[in-house]
């Protein structure tokens, strides 16, 4: 009898209005992932304390061990190097905190530059000696997209990451 009657009014969704909702909330979830996410800036950020704490771990065990350990570059990645007296310098594999490093995509370490040295682009080199008094000065540049950061050491001031803000003038500067 009720589907005989023309007042009776059915109630519930189309099949539409279901996937338009689905869609609409979808798109809500992708732009607030989308925000919520770091960006550029706050990324090479993070990545540039992570290599300036681990330069920072190089150089203490340098001191440590009496060995020498050196760190290298090819712009998308980073390796740590220890001196054995045997073989000369190796990759140190026993190591998880100084273990190869590939950069996020689209990150790159592009210059090098130690004391009164050319900067150094492309195979780049920096060596902690275990008899040198106080650390070499040097600055490690890194990118991602139109944001830099600057690693810097120096037997004052220690290792540490400038903010993405304070290296483009450090940057230009030099």
């Amino acid at each position: 009898m009720r589907a005989m009657n023309p007042l009776t009014i059915e109630r519930g969704f189309t099949l539409i209005e279901m996937l338009v909702v689905v869609l609409i909330m979808g798109l809500l979830l992708g732009l607030a992932s989308a925000i919520v996410g770091p960006d550029d800036r706050t990324r090479l950020h993070l990545e540039a304390e992570r290599l300036a704490r681990l330069l920072d771990i190089a150089a203490a065990e340098s001191r440590i061990t009496g060995k020498a350990i050196g760190w290298t570059s090819d712009g998308t990645g980073y390796r740590f190097w220890r001196v054995r007296f045997d073989t000369g310098w190796t990759e140190i594999l026993d190591s998880d905190e100084l273990r190869a490093r590939p950069l996020p995509p689209g990150m790159t370490i592009s210059t090098l530059r130690i004391e009164n040295l050319r900067p150094q682009a492309g195979n780049m080199r920096l060596e902690f000696m275990p008899r040198s008094a106080a650390l070499p000065f040097f600055t490690i540049e890194m990118s991602l997209g139109a944001a830099h950061s600057l690693i810097s050491g120096s037997a004052f001031r220690g290792i540490r990451a400038d903010p993405p803000g304070e290296s483009n003038d450090a940057i230009k500067a030099n």
